[in-house]
């Protein structure tokens, strides 16, 4: 897929999705690509379910989902999505392999959530790709197809056409990560605050981290939490590890300590991507100079700024832009 300039956005078709769903689906992994895609991108996305024969499937937790369509869903989709389900080590039905190899063949899209990348796998489509799983299956995954590059310390894998998360709410960044890809970092973070998400993690941040809530409740913002809002309030400014801490009257090493705990990453870290993520907002939707933006998101001068951009994008914020644009 590519991206949309934001000023086709509109104009453009929606992207067609679809789920399938396989024996005892896992009802989260489920739902996320039909909230994420479906409900909570303005349209972008045409989700619809799919099944075998199109019968109610059931689901863990003691109830079934009930499909909207049969396997002929998957010759009409731009991307196949297939979530986790109980019976993964079970072999699959030639009807749905073969559907997933001949989607896969025309050049669909393959995203799978958790558990589905056995699906992927037992369809032949991961062979001699890098892959990834929920970490309590990904030596299962390893030794029952050893023709895949199985990563178990990774939240997703993009290999362009072929893309696999580990569990639930790796599938939520997988799903944002689509969508930035597909229209763009300022409908991600749309996206992300539409469903009360952290706007990215990145696919090759580790499954073993231990998060806290963002908020200890609905109204008093946690430590992180706040520091994190001061910050993004504040990215004009050259900030320090120091004003985050001063902000919320926290000691450095404390306030550090706790954002490794909550979030994966050391706050500066975690600042210079927040940067990155507000300058490819302005670089896709606006034609202010380079100049201008680096002191819009506190990177400084152009060149500091160039340097701290290609670092995490691999391109210069002109190519960026003209990429994004010429999409």
């Amino acid at each position: 897929m590519h991206k949309i300039p934001a000023k086709d956005a509109e104009a453009a078709a929606p992207i067609k999705v679809a789920v399938l769903a396989l024996p005892e689906v896992l009802a989260l992994d489920f739902g996320i690509p039909v909230q994420v895609l479906g409900r909570n991108t303005q349209g972008r996305y045409e989700v619809h379910s799919c099944s075998l024969g199109g019968l109610p499937v059931p689901a863990t937790g003691g109830f079934s989902v009930l499909p909207e369509r049969g396997l002929d869903l998957l010759e009409e989709v731009d991307t196949v999505i297939v979530p986790g389900f109980s019976q993964s080590r079970e072999p699959l039905p030639d009807e749905v392999l073969n559907a997933l190899t001949a989607a896969h063949g025309r050049g669909a899209r393959m995203v799978s959530i958790c558990t589905g990348a056995f699906a992927l796998a037992q369809a032949g489509i991961l062979d001699g790709l890098s892959a990834t799983t929920h970490w309590g299956s990904t030596s299962d995954l390893a030794a029952l197809f050893p023709r895949i590059a199985v990563d178990e310390n990774v939240l997703f894998v993009d290999n362009g056409q072929v893309l696999t998360s580990a569990g639930v709410a790796a599938g939520i960044d997988l799903c944002l990560h689509l969508v930035r890809s597909d229209w763009g970092a300022a409908q991600g973070n749309r996206t992300a605050k539409a469903i009360v998400s952290a706007p990215r993690r990145e696919g090759t941040q580790s499954q073993f981290i231990s998060h806290k809530p963002l908020r200890s409740s609905a109204d008093q913002p946690s430590d992180v939490g706040a520091a994190m809002e001061w910050a993004l309030k504040n990215l004009h400014e050259p900030l320090t590890i120091a004003h985050m801490s001063a902000a919320i009257a926290l000691s450095e090493r404390t306030l550090a300590r706790r954002f490794e705990r909550h979030a994966g990453i050391a706050p500066m870290k975690w600042l210079s991507l927040q940067r990155v993520e507000r300058a490819k907002e302005l670089l896709e939707s606006s034609d202010v100079p380079i100049e201008r933006i680096a002191a819009a998101v506190g990177l400084g001068s152009g060149a500091n700024f160039r340097t701290i951009f290609k670092r995490h994008t691999s391109l210069t914020p002109s190519q960026y832009r003209h990429a994004f644009t010429a999409a």
